[in-house]
């Protein structure tokens, strides 16, 4: 590793060398490290080998690097450490390149690539200054009891104990030169200088103040109101699907969900978060006044000359309301069924043998947030017609479908799942679309109207197909109306694409081809991407979601084994066999070897329960070129 933090095999680098210039370590010890290391995925740094294989301590590493001022930059010590991976490194680099007013550690920790913490702590190791947790680290009272705190706080230090006679202070930035003189006026030159995060010592410094703390920017119902439609309307121009307002101790952060991933949107003075909750409960008409309770509320807004449902979710934290805002887009923009990104050959298969069957219950299962209800609304475009009879229960209505009836649950009128299900099988419907299956009582209705020869649609909430199956004998349904009645279990997940304006290729390491069970030729012939994060993707490395699907068609050996109550495993298998079941795994290592997603996606989002057959057999199957 030369100064900018890189590493071979022929030298060990300028942490490692000041180890065995310091007696911590061997130089054979250090070579054989660097050849374990080589064998290892390319995440793992030499000094998390090191760690490993118990050659080293941590802390003992840190007490060095604090005695000698390396010329390592930050941001390659920090990856050194395995504070942040090197992904995130180049992602804040590449933000810096376009915003220079703005420090490094500030981009790490308004993007939440790292905590303050951590940084702060690779800070103290990088500049040789003791690092204070004053999360955990207790003040010594008797040390603060001729020290004017107004005199700390206009200085940014907090005298925190004594050290062999000398004061140890808190610097929240030790090269200001204003600060340490501050601190000189009150100990002379006679005190040893740590390194703290500033929130900590502001906050300890207001605690300790008998004082009036300092106030914050007042927050009125005007104000808060433009920051209620700030936040929504950013969310809904972000593509977001879920707002989280959360407030801690000193801030009230925003975060979006884009693409299934938090990312953080802005912080606000704690002192706004009761206005903002008030206008948020005016808004969904829920209790202002009741504070110490849970609460779910539902609101409509207009952004943009479209319309949008919100459903809201108040969860009383220790700090205050935590809430959660789903964004439901009511416009009308239901993805046709050759565009959800089912693979040919299934595809063909879902056609044929689901959507074209006159009866019989289909079911979409996955967890939340995994487009189930976007593919079931593709059914049922794909499905209607002036011939059809189409009739919805759903909480809430997401999509508005021309042609077809559709019923919204609003339990403060007791309209019910319950009470219109009653109401749904005397409507002499041809289809009936039941939003989710909750318990067994709209299990029960499913499964008796495609009894009478009507054709259901419905989710559920399961891991896999296996699973909705399993769950749906476990609700005191007959395993021989299940047969009977169930035609199709499609499971899904919604995986992020990598960004095709930043993408590039990448090897699989040893630990990723040993979780799927492949050897180093089974992947090579196949072109893997992966993103290295740009402006239009937010430095993500992705843009936009992609889903894969694992379908489960019941043939005459399923229905057998489900009579006979037979295990999910021995379901699975029998379905692999006999049904030509493509899991969730294999149908996402297809869209991996074609640069559509990566493997990291992959092993974040896909259940690994069987061990994925060969890749050119899992295209043959699917029918991809």
């Amino acid at each position: 590793m030369n100064p900018k933090g890189r590493q071979n095999l022929e030298e060990p680098g300028e942490i490692v060398s000041l180890l065995i210039k310091e007696g911590l370590l061997t130089r054979e010890k250090a070579l054989y490290a660097m050849r374990v290391k080589s064998k290892l995925s390319p995440g793992k740094t030499l000094l998390d080998t090191l760690k490993d294989l118990k050659y080293i301590e941590e802390e003992k590493v840190k007490d060095v690097l604090r005695r000698n001022h390396l010329s390592l930059r930050i941001g390659d010590l920090m990856v050194e450490f395995g504070y942040l991976p090197k992904e995130k490194l180049n992602a804040a680099l590449s933000i810096q390149k376009s915003n220079k007013t703005k420090r490094l550690g500030q981009i790490l920790i308004e993007n939440q690539y790292m905590s303050e913490s951590a940084f702060i702590e690779a800070l103290s190791v990088q500049l040789g200054f003791p690092f204070i947790d004053l999360s955990i680290q207790d003040v010594d009272n008797k040390l603060l009891e001729n020290i004017p705190i107004k005199w700390c706080m206009a200085n940014n230090f907090l005298p925190v104990k004594k050290v062999k006679d000398k004061p140890l202070v808190a610097f929240a930035d030790p090269f200001n030169k204003a600060d340490i003189q501050g601190a000189q006026k009150l100990f002379g030159k006679n005190f040893i200088m740590g390194i703290a995060s500033p929130n900590m010592i502001e906050k300890k410094l207001e605690r300790l103040d008998s004082g009036t703390a300092r106030t914050k920017g007042e927050v009125d119902e005007n104000t808060a109101i433009g920051i209620v439609e700030s936040i929504i309307s950013n969310a809904i121009d972000q593509g977001a699907s879920d707002i989280h307002i959360e407030p801690f101790d000193e801030r009230l952060q925003v975060r979006f969900r884009v693409d299934g991933i938090l990312i953080p949107f802005k912080m606000f003075p704690i002192n706004a978060a009761s206005m903002v909750s008030a206008r948020i409960k005016v808004l969904c008409k829920a209790n202002i006044a009741e504070k110490r309770r849970h609460q779910d509320g539902r609101m409509s807004f207009e952004h943009q000359g479209n319309s949008y449902d919100l459903r809201t979710s108040f969860f009383v934290t220790v700090f205050g309301e935590k809430i959660v805002l789903r964004i439901l887009n009511r416009i009308d923009q239901v993805i046709k069924i050759d565009n959800i990104g089912m693979q040919p050959k299934m595809l063909d298969k879902f056609r044929k043998d689901v959507l074209k069957a006159p009866s019989g219950v289909m079911i979409i299962t996955g967890p939340t947030g995994s487009g189930k209800t976007t593919t079931l609304y593709s059914c049922v475009s794909d499905i209607s017609s002036p011939q059809t009879s189409i009739v919805t229960a759903e909480d809430p209505v997401e999509y508005v479908v021309e042609g077809i009836s559709q019923c919204s649950i609003d339990a403060g009128i007791n309209r019910t799942f319950e009470e219109t299900l009653r109401h749904v099988v005397r409507q002499d419907p041809d289809v009936i679309v039941i939003g989710e299956i909750r318990d067994n009582y709209s299990a029960g209705v499913a499964v008796h109207a495609a009894l009478t020869g009507h054709k259901v649609l419905t989710s559920f909430h399961t891991e896999d197909s296996i699973s909705g199956m399993i769950r749906l004998m476990n609700m005191d349904i007959e395993p021989f109306l299940i047969s009977s009645t169930v035609t199709c279990v499609l499971a899904q997940r919604l995986l992020r694409r990598v960004c095709i304006h930043c993408a590039e290729a990448y090897k699989p390491s040893s630990a990723d081809l040993k979780m799927l069970g492949y050897g180093p030729d089974d992947m090579s012939k196949y072109d893997l991407v992966k993103g290295r994060g740009c402006p239009v993707c937010n430095h993500t490395g992705y843009k936009g979601r992609t889903a894969v699907f694992e379908m489960l068609v019941l043939n005459d050996f399923i229905k057998e084994a489900i009579l006979k109550s037979q295990s999910s495993y021995e379901l699975r298998q029998l379905a692999i066999e006999s049904a030509g079941l493509i899991t969730l795994m294999e149908d996402s290592l297809s869209k991996v070897s074609r640069g559509i997603t990566s493997l990291d996606e992959t092993f974040r989002c896909i259940p690994r329960l069987n061990p994925p057959r060969p890749i050119a057999e899992i295209n043959r199957l699917l029918g991809v070129v």
